[in-house]
């Protein structure tokens, strides 16, 4: 039996996947596995027997992934289950930027009601007149499941868009549109385009790249989206380019007190994942991460530890080594087995920076005493026998 925890509301539609070997349990020390979306869990213990953390949604900064690693524990997220949700409300943000929807319901909502508003709304329309999207120039910075679809739904509204990311995936650059212009470097994006939209992870290398040199580079009047984190834009110097009206408009789904209520920033309170459509596709892409990694120990979309599978765990025994990446680490273990005359029928080494995940099947039952012995190998983190 495996015991799961939910530290925040998860939608029914996933949780109903879980089968009958799967139990809720209210305390987290007792969980196999937690499934979090936006609590915050950096400052908790966690129990001995937790061995995954699925987070159902893409940003994980309020996950501590180091410690995590450090304690054997997969943390996984769900890229792409909520990019549609995300791709429209940046599309609608860009339509918020480029007229003064905003500007022009709150005039029709604060006009005096004498029976006159369809005549004085005749006069004062103009006063929100903006432009349209069509032909103007958008630059995605970013081009994973977000970026790729926000991207290509620009094309289709008739937008001449430019995309950068050096680390486009396969994937992603099949799922591109062939009308997407390259872009060789993100100062190339800056200067080009009326449009700005960021759609990379919170990293130290992202952390604050929307600063005042990058804004120094964009052309008069541009349009900033951050529909990402709000750590990708240096919200002084923002403003700054606000006031100064360099950056007509700043759209963020991240409301805080310095950016909230300043003229030129439209700010929406983090809305971006949510719709119904993609808390449910979060929650059952989560909870099949954790059976996947519970059942057969393949991990798939983990953000501290690398991606490894070897398909359904079907007969035999299967062992799994979550464990630091240094040398001679498969040597040791395959010694501990021969030693035991164990049979090795599969293996599988993959490794992530300084973490690696060592998955082992063998037509041979394997000990107590020999799971201590393959515990006891320095740099071990977690061993997990599957049978």
């Amino acid at each position: 039996m495996f015991r799961y925890h939910c530290l925040n509301p998860v939608a029914d539609v996933g949780l109903e996947k879980f089968t009958g070997e799967y139990e809720a349990v209210g305390d987290i020390n007792e969980a196999d596995a937690v499934l979090v979306r936006s609590a915050v869990m950096h400052d908790m213990e966690f129990g001995k027997n937790l061995k995954v953390v699925a987070r159902a949604g893409a940003g994980v900064n309020n996950i501590p992934l180091d410690r995590c690693a450090e304690e054997g524990i997969v943390v996984f997220n769900t890229p792409g289950a909520n990019a549609n949700g995300v791709k429209e409300l940046v599309i609608a943000g860009m339509l918020l930027a480029s007229r003064d929807i905003v500007g022009g319901i709150q005039w029709v909502q604060e006009y005096e009601e004498d029976g006159q508003i369809a005549k004085q709304a005749e006069k004062q329309k103009k006063k929100f007149a903006g432009c349209e999207l069509q032909g103007k120039k958008l630059g995605v910075i970013g081009l994973g499941a977000i970026g790729v679809l926000v991207a290509n739904a620009a094309v289709h509204l008739g937008m001449d868009v430019y995309g950068y990311d050096p680390y486009i995936s396969v994937d992603g650059a099949w799922q591109l549109s062939r009308s997407i212009h390259h872009a060789n470097t993100v100062d190339e994006l800056y200067r080009e385009c009326d449009y700005i939209t960021i759609h990379v992870p919170a990293m130290e290398a992202t952390k604050g790249m929307i600063n005042k040199d990058a804004v120094s580079l964009m052309k008069e009047n541009v349009v900033v989206l951050n529909f990402a984190r709000d750590v990708l834009v240096n919200e002084e110097d923002m403003i700054d380019a606000l006031l100064t009206s360099k950056v007509k408009r700043y759209v963020t789904d991240f409301p805080n007190d310095t950016i909230v209520g300043v003229k030129g920033a439209i700010v929406i309170p983090h809305l971006g994942a949510s719709t119904e459509e993609s808390e449910d596709n979060c929650a059952k892409m989560a909870v099949k991460e954790v059976m996947d990694f519970l059942e057969n120990g393949n991990i798939r979309n983990s953000v501290n530890y690398p991606n490894c599978d070897m398909g359904i765990h079907a007969a035999g025994t299967r062992i799994t080594i979550l464990h630091r990446n240094v040398p001679n680490m498969i040597g040791q273990f395959t010694a501990i087995l021969a030693a035991e005359n164990v049979n090795i029928t599969n293996m599988t080494n993959k490794s992530r920076g300084g973490y690696a995940y060592t998955m082992i099947d063998t037509d041979t039952e394997i000990s107590d005493g020999l799971t201590q012995q393959l515990r006891g190998v320095e740099e071990v983190l977690k061993v997990r026998i599957i049978i």
